[in-house]
Order: structure tokens, then sequence, then C-alpha cells
């Protein structure tokens, strides 16, 4: 099969409709472990694609829409994948999505491509966007990515004096050392919980101050905590 070189302006504008954007990118060394395309080659790089606040959520609404089962049981998971295969046959990738085996190391390529940490939330936290943001897929391709990489931009949390996600937190889940999972599900599964949280969404998230501005419109919220399994 013939190397597709990826052209990234295409790519962009091809989700942009959709409210989808690149979200960086990984070269991968020789010798290095990466993943197996499609033909059976290994990648040499891989673009990262995701959302920026709502970004996605007037395209997704309005395809789920239309359909008489609204998507069924994962429908954003469907959507995302409906929408970025249509843009990888054309530009010759493959196709990655986070709930799909062979896992593939979405963090890991995140903190690669835009140089981002993990918050208390254990979300990764954008400078800009802070933790309202995701990765929906990722193409790769048996070319690298000839774009220069995004330079280094300093761990918000670091900045952070207040770190108002540790004290806003009801069920006292995030702290320093790691987020309890645990201690979260079993709050959401009381009254305060189904008050709070379920219905307006994360306290904690809602208290970063970083990249506020990109937070998540209200339909999107309660949309995220109602397909919360608990």
């Amino acid at each position: 099969m013939r190397a597709h070189r990826p052209d990234t302006n295409s790519i962009r504008a091809a989700l942009e409709p959709h409210g989808l954007f690149l979200r960086g990118f990984v070269n991968f060394a020789e010798g290095e472990s990466a993943p197996e395309l499609s033909d059976g080659r290994p990648a040499a790089s891989v673009l990262l694609i995701g959302n920026v606040g709502s970004s996605l959520w007037p395209a997704f609404s309005r395809w789920r829409e239309g359909l008489a089962d609204h998507g069924g049981s994962d429908p954003l998971d469907a959507w995302s994948k409906e929408t970025i295969l249509k843009v990888a046959g054309p530009v010759g990738a493959t196709a990655w999505f986070p709930s799909d085996p062979p896992w593939q190391p979405f963090q890991q390529w995140a903190m690669r491509a835009e140089g981002l940490k993990a918050s208390p939330l254990g979300i990764l936290i954008h400078p800009v966007y802070g933790l309202w943001h995701g990765y929906r897929g990722a193409l790769g391709f048996a070319e690298p990515i000839a774009d220069e990489p995004p330079p280094a931009a300093p761990h918000p949390c670091d900045a952070c004096p207040d770190k108002p996600c540790l004290t806003n937190c009801p069920a006292g889940a995030v702290r320093p050392a790691a987020f309890d999972v645990s201690a979260c599900r079993a709050h959401l599964r009381t009254p305060e919980g189904q008050g709070g949280c379920m219905r307006a969404g994360c306290l904690a998230r809602a208290a970063c101050p970083i990249g506020a501005a990109y937070c998540y419109d209200d339909a999107q919220v309660r949309f995220h905590m109602a397909a919360l399994s608990l």
C-alpha cells in the first residue's frame, strides 16, 4: 500500500464542521513501539482528534436527533467513530478510538503531543482549555507528520496556589496523591450527590479556574453525568 503523507490542513478542514480539532501529533522514532496500521505496518505518526469545550455538541446533537434510537447505548462514541472514519478513509489513515481494543495509549500520546499532565482529578489539564476538552479518536499514518510541534507549556496546577479542586469536592475524593474513584461514586449515589454533582456536573471540576470559559454547556454536562455507570 502506498504511504500517505499526512495533510493536516485537509484533515483540519474536514473535521471543522463537526466541531472536532487536531489536538497534536506524535512522530514515533525508529525502533520505538508503535501501533500497527490496518495494512500491518507500524505507524510512523499519529494525529489526535478531539473537542475543545462544547465544540462538538451542536453537530453531535443534530446527528442524534435524526436517529430513531438517538444513537444507541453510547451515542457519543458511535458519532465519533462515524465522523472520524469518514475523514480517515480519503487520507489513507488508520483510525483508533479510546473505547476499542487493542487499547491504544491515548493519555500517553496526549502528554507527548500537547505536553499535558494530569490534574488532581486524573483528567489531563490543558493550559488554555483547562479540564474542558477530550480526545475522540486518532489517525495513524505510515509517514511522519511534517508540522512543527507546539512549544512546551507549564503545568497549570503548579501555578495554582489555592487548588480549589481539592476543597470543592463534597466527597473528599480529589486528593493531591490520587483521585478516589470509589469515594466519588459512593457520593454520587446519595441524595446529596444526585442533587449536586449528578445534576450540575462535578463540582470540583467546575471549581478549577483554568479554562473556565470553555466549560461544557449544561446539556453536555448532564449528558456526561447521565452516562456514568454507578
